[in-house]
């Protein structure tokens, strides 16, 4: 039940970077810049067209003119202050994140999944004056929530894409000043400020996590955090996959949560490139083959999609048979060690679906959900490249425990990061003790969040006096020393006959019907889930 720490840790030390140059998330993109000779970083596309691309250099120029408008606006070079920015994923995103970064100040992600009563709650709770939105709509909906004095913080919305004057003046009669990003970096390219970059416990970014249990939470992150937690994912990966220049990477998963953030950190650290999907996942496949990515992050609910696609595309008996005994001779190849993608199967059946996600994938890593046995042992099949799983939430910077390079055993959630340690801590009334390497997941390190803004209850709630965060997730140590995900600690509720039901086995069950695409089980007495049906 002790503490255990990553493979790479000497004497329980805690890895803060890797890179000697990068002790900070700007940092990390300056060495991108120096690394890839101001080679092309963020790409993005219009339907139907190939990837067009922002140079390092650009987006850094951008984000220092974006940077100075919001100085020359009266705000101060400092973690105190936080700027919204309510947007899909694209370039702009990116550009607004290091403005914040370049001068000090701090981003806070706005996402509409959170719904709009959230959205108020988040610019009331941060006290935000500036957001910076993607479309008219989304300002829009701000606007008419300032019209309702429900938001008395905010005083000036900055829009990437083009809008009407009417907007604008309508902004204006409640106080709030609207203007375009192109006319704001032009401000400030005329009001250059040189950039005050931030110290690595300077607070980087406020995210706020979706409020299951009441309103959201803004996890604070640092740059050591993030900076730590792509330290470790690096120092894992060594001699697996390293990005260079010339790798790619696909950002479609949300920016407002970290997963995709320290892939993206992890791609500008080596000077690689980011290409951002069009906003519609249903044309995630046209853009994959567009952009041919290299490295690809999933989440489970995707890698289920194209693994039952491919599944029911074996209609015939003997299709069937094929296809597992193609994904049975890869697997054993995998095992001894062996990642290729120019055998006999891969020309007769994985080739093709190489080639649907771009043909060039070197590295997949999934996160977010635990992914099923058999669909991870599919993809290591299929693909012809390593694909690890890792296992985290946004308190911990995203990771905690990765899997390790060699090991294609499934069913696990692999060892502890090297900048974090993590233990089991007795649940006794859920009958887990760590005596018997189960318990509930607590995590201790440098990627560790501050605690969440002005919520010093709900931090001591997470984070212990000794430092540690309780994640709530329940696991088991596994022989070969990997973390298995077995419970969760509040998903335990008594019915009114005085049974007690945990909901995520329910779940787990139901899940594995075809039809079944998403499932929720809770406490009713009348309706009892809510199933969504695949189609």
């Amino acid at each position: 039940g002790g503490a255990r720490r990553g493979p790479f840790q000497k004497d329980y030390n805690l890895m803060g970077h890797y890179l000697s140059d990068a002790s900070t998330v700007y940092e990390i993109f300056q060495r991108g810049l120096a690394l890839s000779d101001n080679g092309p970083c963020l790409g993005y596309r219009k339907p139907n067209q190939p990837y067009k691309w922002l140079s390092y250099k650009q987006v850094s120029d951008r984000a220092e003119y974006l940077g100075s408008f919001l100085l020359h606006k009266g705000y101060k070079p400092s973690p105190d202050e936080l700027i919204g920015i309510f947007a899909q994923n694209r370039p702009e995103w990116i550009i607004s994140e290091y403005a914040c970064y370049t001068y000090s100040m701090v981003a806070v992600p706005l996402y509409e999944t959170l719904g709009a009563e959230a959205i108020k709650y988040i610019i009331n709770k941060a006290e935000i004056a500036t957001v910076i939105c993607d479309k008219p709509e989304k300002a829009l909906i701000l606007i008419k929530d300032m019209e309702k004095g429900l938001i008395p913080s905010l005083k000036m919305i900055i829009i990437m894409d083009p809008f009407e004057d009417d907007l604008k003046e309508r902004g204006e009669k409640s106080g709030i000043e609207i203007l375009s990003l192109l006319d704001a970096e032009n401000i400030g390219k005329e009001n250059f400020r040189k950039p005050v970059p931030p110290s690595p416990e300077d607070l980087s970014i406020v995210c706020f996590t979706s409020g299951t249990t009441g309103d959201p939470k803004g996890a604070m992150i640092t740059h050591q955090n993030i900076v730590s937690n792509v330290a470790s994912f690096l120092k894992r990966l060594e001699y697996t996959f390293q990005p260079t220049p010339e790798d790619v990477s696909i950002s479609y998963l949300p920016l407002a949560h970290m997963f995709d953030r320290i892939v993206q950190a992890i791609m500008f650290s080596c000077g690689a490139r980011v290409g951002f999907f069009q906003g519609d996942i249903q044309l995630l496949p046209d853009d994959m083959k567009t952009l041919k990515p290299t490295l690809f992050p999933v989440v489970p609910r995707l890698l289920n999609k194209i693994y039952d696609k491919v599944q029911s595309e074996a209609k015939s008996p003997l299709k069937k048979f094929l296809l597992n005994l193609a994904i049975a001779s890869k697997f054993n190849e995998v095992k001894r060690g062996v990642i290729r993608r120019d055998s006999f199967w891969d020309k007769l059946i994985f080739a093709k679906i190489q080639e649907s996600l771009g043909g060039r994938i070197h590295f997949m890593i999934t996160a977010a959900a635990p992914v099923s046995s058999p669909v991870l042992m599919f993809f290591r099949a299929a693909m012809g490249c390593p694909v690890f799983e890792a296992y985290g939430q946004t308190e911990c910077t995203a990771g905690c425990t990765l899997t390790s390079p060699g090991d294609w055993t499934s069913g696990h959630v692999g060892v502890p990061l090297d900048c974090n340690h993590v233990k089991l801590e007795d649940v006794a009334d859920m009958n887990y003790y760590s005596v018997n390497n189960e318990g509930e997941i607590c995590i201790k390190g440098i990627n560790v969040f501050k605690g969440y803004l002005k919520e010093p209850e709900k931090t001591e709630e997470a984070l212990d006096k000794d430092g540690w965060l309780h994640t709530g997730d329940i696991g088991r140590w596994l022989p070969n020393g990997t973390l298995k995900i077995i419970d969760r600690k509040k998903n335990i509720f008594k019915l009114a006959q005085g049974e007690y039901i945990t909901p995520e086995k329910i779940e787990s069950i139901y899940i594995r019907s075809g039809p079944v695409s998403q499932i929720f089980v809770h406490g009713e007495s009348l309706q009892v889930m809510y199933c969504f049906n695949k189609s």
